[in-house]
């Protein structure tokens, strides 16, 4: 029980990793005008990775400006899912191996 506690905890932050990673590179396409919002699938993808990653960007951008027209919020919050995992690997997983198994 322990180990599918820890890997679901490494899952979910994988995947708000990569959403944040494509939300970033959808939104460069856009402004660089690679691809255009009229496509339907990539208007609903960037709308759903928005809908994803707005709740945890959202107070990083009130917080922090932005440089130049560069939002730098996605690199911060990467560092701190990155600095959670490594925080939960170390300290929090190998208690719950020991107590759950």
């Amino acid at each position: 029980m322990g180990y599918a506690i820890v890997w679901l905890v490494n899952t979910i932050l994988s995947i708000l990793t990569w959403s944040i990673i494509l939300s970033a590179i959808i939104s460069w396409l856009f402004a660089f005008d690679v691809i255009n919002r009229r496509n339907r699938f990539v208007n609903q993808l960037a709308d759903f990775l928005d809908r994803i990653t707005a709740p945890l960007l959202e107070p990083f951008r009130r917080i922090i400006p932005s440089l130049g027209g560069i939002d730098i919020s996605p690199i911060v919050v990467l560092l701190l899912i990155n600095f959670a995992r490594i925080l939960f690997n170390r300290m929090s997983a190998p208690y719950l191996i020991a107590i759950l198994g």
